[in-house]
C-alpha cells in the first residue's frame, strides 16, 4: 500500500472520530450512558464510508496445483471394428478413465480422430478415413507449451496423409502407442491394387492391370475372376508361395455396350484366411459410343500447332488431325474445326462452315490476313496496323459460359497479335482480357461467341506452347493447360443450346473418394447468378430414400457434397426456388472401404513413434503397466503456483453490509431511545 492511500486513512480516521465526537458528545444537549455508544456507531458508519471512497488496493497471493495434461487419443476409424478390437479399446478407455491414481497425478483431456480430430470419446468405429499425422500435428498446436503426455490408442493403420513415424519426429510430447489390433503374421491374399481407365469406347477393349499379394508360409494355389452381373468374364489360376507372394494379371475386357458397367474382381479367398473383404474391388467403366474428332487447319508451322495436339489429345475421348485448307475435304467428320491463322486461302473453308453451321475456334497471330479475315465474317473486325504486340493474359472472373477456373494465367508469358484496336459486333463472353506494358486493359484476349446456333472462340495471340510449357515448369505437369484448354474444346464440339441451368458430375464414384455435384445457374441474359437459391433432390433407386440438400455458392458454380452416401445407384433433380427451372441426372457410387484392406496393427510404424518421442509402446491388456510407466515417470510432476492480484477494498462487498448494517442498528438505537 502506497504512502499516500496511508495518510488518507488517517485522515478518514480523524474525521470520521471528528464527526462522531461532534455529533454525540460536543452538541449534545442532554448527554446520556449511551451517547458513547452511539458516537462509536457514527464513527464505524462514516469511516467504512469514507474508506470505500478512498478504495486502497490489496496484494492478495493465492496457492494453487497445476496438474500435467494427459492426453488420452482415440482412434474412432472403422478398421478398429474390422480388427474385432473396438469392445476392448472401449474397456481400456474405460480403465483409464476409473484410475484414481490417474486422475490424481494428471488432468486427462479426450480426444477421437480418424480423417479429423475431435475434442469428444463420442465413439462409433465407422469413419472411413484416417490420418494419425494430422492427428498428432493438431494436438501439437493445443499442447505446444504444455507437459502433456500422449496415449494413443489405435491399429497404425492410416489410409491418407503423410507418414507419422516421420512426422512423429517434430511432436514435442512423449506419445504411448496402445495397439490395438492383432500383431501376430496370418495367412491372407489380398488384391492389393486395380489399375484401371474411367472410360473406353464402344467396340473396343480396355486394359485392366491387377496386382494381387500373398502372405504366409506354404505354397497355395488360388483364382483370380472377374465379373459382371452373374457372369465371369475373366478367370485365371494364381499361384503364391513365400518367395513368390506377388502377382501382377494385365489383360483386356471388351466394350460392348454403352453406358456405366459395373464389374468385381475376386481373389478366391484360401480355406484358412481370416480377412476376406480384402479379396474383393470393386470397379466401373463408362463406355463411350462416339470420340470427339477436331480438325485443325493452318497453312504455316508454328510450335503451337504440336501443342494444340498434344493438349486435346491428353483426353483420350477426343482426336486431332492437321491438315492445309487446300487439302481439306469434308468438315462433316469433325465436331469442331480450328483455324490457325487464317488467310485468303480459307475462303472454302468459311463457305463451307457457314453451310454446315459448323462449330470453330479461330487462333489470330502475326500471320493472320486480318484484311481478308475482317471481310470473311463481321462478327469482330481488327484494325489494320501491320505492327504487332505482346499481350499479358488476365482472368475475367466473372467468365459464366462454361466453369471455368484461372490456372494462374497472370504468370504466364505474352502472346504475340496484331497492334490495334479490336471491334466485336456481336454478344460475347471474354475469357481473359489484354495486359499491354502492365496496364490492364478491357480488351479482349481469349471471347466465345453464340450466335444463331454457332459456337466460336476467338484468340487474338499466337504463342499458346509457351502456356503449356509455363505449366509444366510451375506443375511438373501439364494437366492445368490441358484442363483448361480441354474444357474450351468440349464447349465448343457440344451442339447443344446454352442452358440457364446446367449440372456437372460423373457417372459413378468410387466409395473412398469425395463426391461432390456442381450446378451453374445464369439470368435470362446468360451471366452467372450468384443469388440463386439451388437445391438438389438425391434419390436412391434401390431403397427409394429421398433427401434435398441446400447446394453452396462455390466461385462461380454452386456445389453440394454427396460424400456420406452409401453405395448404391442415385439419380437426382436440381431445382431453383422460384424458377421453373430443373436439370436432372444419376450416377453410381461403387462400394469400397479402404479401412477394411488391413490384416493388422502396424506395430513397427507405432514403436517408432514411441522411440521418437521418448515414449513406449503398449498393448490393450497392458493397461496396468502403462498406468505404472505414466505415474512413476518424474518428468510429470505436479506443480504448487502462486498468482498475486491486486484487490480493490471497494470490491470487498461485506463493507457495504457492514456500512447498513452499521447505520440500521444506529437509526433503530436511537428511535428506540426517543431521540427521533
Amino acid at each position: 500500500m502506497q504512502i499516500e492511500t496511508i495518510l488518507l486513512i488517517i485522515a478518514a480516521f480523524v474525521i470520521a472520530l471528528v464527526i462522531a465526537l461532534f455529533q454525540y458528545i460536543y452538541r449534545a444537549k442532554n448527554r446520556k450512558k449511551n451517547s458513547l455508544f452511539f458516537a462509536f456507531l457514527r464513527f464505524l458508519s462514516v469511516f467504512s464510508l469514507l474508506l470505500l471512497l478512498i478504495n486502497p488496493t490489496f496484494k492478495q497471493k493465492t496457492y494453487y496445483v497445476e496438474k500435467p495434461d494427459l492426453i488420452v487419443a482415440v482412434d474412432n476409424s472403422s478398421s478398429i471394428k474390422n480388427l474385432r478390437q473396438d469392445q476392448s479399446v472401449i474397456k481400456f478407455i474405460n480403465q483409464i478413465k476409473e484410475n484414481e491414481e490417474l486422475n490424481d497425478r494428471f488432468d486427462l483431456v479426450y480426444y477421437s480422430f480418424a480423417d479429423k480430430l475431435k475434442d469428444s470419446l463420442d465413439l462409433s468405429f465407422d469413419q472411413k478415413q484416417t490420418n494419425i499425422s494430422k492427428a498428432l500435428e493438431e494436438l501439437d498446436q493445443i499442447y505446444k507449451n504444455t507437459i502433456a503426455p500422449t496415449i494413443m490408442i489405435t491399429d497404425g493403420n492410416q489410409t491418407y496423409g503423410k507418414d507419422y513415424q516421420f512426422s512423429s519426429l517434430g511432436y514435442k510430447q512423449a506419445v504411448y502407442p496402445v495397439i490395438s489390433g492383432d500383431t501376430t503374421a496370418v495367412t491372407d491374399t489380398k488384391i492389393q491394387q486395380l489399375n484401371v481407365n474411367r472410360y473406353a469406347y464402344l467396340k473396343n477393349k480396355f486394359p485392366v492391370e491387377a496386382i494381387l499379394t500373398y502372405s504366409g508360409q506354404e505354397n497355395v494355389t488360388t483364382t483370380f475372376q472377374v465379373t459382371s452381373g452373374n457372369g465371369v468374364v475373366y478367370s485365371q489360376p494364381i499361384t503364391f508361395s513365400q518367395q513368390s507372394n506377388s502377382a501382377v494379371v494385365s489383360f483386356t475386357l471388351p466394350a460392348s455396350r454403352a453406358g456405366v458397367i459395373k464389374y468385381v474382381a475376386r481373389l478366391v479367398p484360401l480355406t484358412n484366411e481370416k480377412n476376406t473383404v480384402n479379396n474383393d474391388k470393386n470397379f466401373a467403366v463408362e463406355v463411350i459410343d462416339q470420340k470427339t474428332n477436331v480438325l485443325l487447319i493452318s497453312d504455316i508451322v508454328h510450335p503451337d500447332l504440336g501443342a494444340i495436339k498434344k493438349s486435346v489429345e491428353s483426353n483420350e475421348r477426343r482426336s486431332i488431325s492437321i491438315s492445309k485448307p487446300q487439302e481439306v475435304k469434308d468438315l462433316d467428320d469433325y465436331q469442331l474445326v480450328v483455324l490457325y491463322q487464317p488467310n485468303t486461302r480459307f475462303r472454302k473453308v468459311y463457305e463451307d462452315l457457314n453451310t454446315l453451321k459448323k462449330n470453330y475456334f479461330t487462333i489470330a497471330g502475326t500471320k493472320t490476313d486480318w484484311v481478308f479475315l475482317n471481310k470473311i465474317q463481321n462478327k469482330y473486325t481488327q484494325e489494320i496496323t501491320r505492327q504487332t504486340e505482346y499481350y499479358i493474359p488476365r482472368f475475367n472472373t466473372n467468365y459464366s459460359t462454361f466453369l471455368l477456373e484461372d490456372i494462374g494465367f497472370g504468370n504466364y508469358p505474352p502472346l504475340i497479335g496484331t497492334f490495334g484496336d479490336i471491334s466485336i459486333n456481336t454478344n460475347h463472353d471474354p475469357l481473359l482480357y489484354r495486359t499491354i506494358s502492365n496496364i490492364e486493359t478491357d480488351e479482349v484476349l481469349i471471347t466465345a461467341i453464340e450466335e444463331n446456333g454457332v459456337r466460336e472462340a476467338v484468340l487474338f495471340g499466337e504463342g499458346i506452347w509457351r502456356w503449356r510449357a509455363q505449366n509444366y515448369l510451375d506443375s511438373q505437369g501439364f494437366e492445368d493447360f490441358d484442363d483448361f484448354f480441354g474444357k474450351l474444346i468440349q464447349y465448343l464440339a457440344s451442339n447443344k443450346r446454352k442452358s440457364r441451368l446446367n449440372t456437372i458430375s460423373e457417372s459413378f464414384y468410387y466409395g473412398n473418394a469425395n463426391i461432390s455435384i456442381k450446378a451453374e445457374y445464369f439470368t435470362k441474359n446468360y451471366e452467372f447468378d450468384r443469388r440463386g437459391n439451388l437445391r438438389i433432390s438425391v434419390k436412391n433407386k434401390e431403397t427409394e430414400a429421398t433427401q434435398t440438400i441446400p447446394m453452396l455458392l462455390k466461385n462461380n458454380s454452386y456445389e453440394v457434397d454427396l460424400s456420406s452416401l452409401s453405395a448404391g445407384n442415385y439419380e437426382y433433380t436440381v431445382t431453383v426456388l422460384g424458377e421453373n427451372i430443373s436439370r436432372s441426372g444419376s450416377f453410381a457410387i461403387l462400394e469400397y472401404d479402404v479401412e477394411q484392406q488391413f490384416l493388422n496393427a502396424d506395430v513397427t510404424k507405432l514403436k517408432q513413434v514411441a522411440t521418437n518421442t521418448n515414449g513406449k509402446s503398449f498393448h490393450l491388456n497392458q493397461n496396468e503397466a502403462l498406468i505404472k510407466e505414466l505415474t512413476e515417470d518424474q518428468r510429470y510432476q505436479t506443480i504448487q503456483k502462486s498468482k498475486e492480484n491486486v484487490v480493490s477494498l471497494i470490491d470487498w462487498k461485506y463493507l457495504l453490509v457492514i456500512v447498513i448494517l452499521l447505520l440500521s442498528i444506529e437509526w433503530f438505537a436511537r428511535k428506540y431511545n426517543g431521540l427521533i
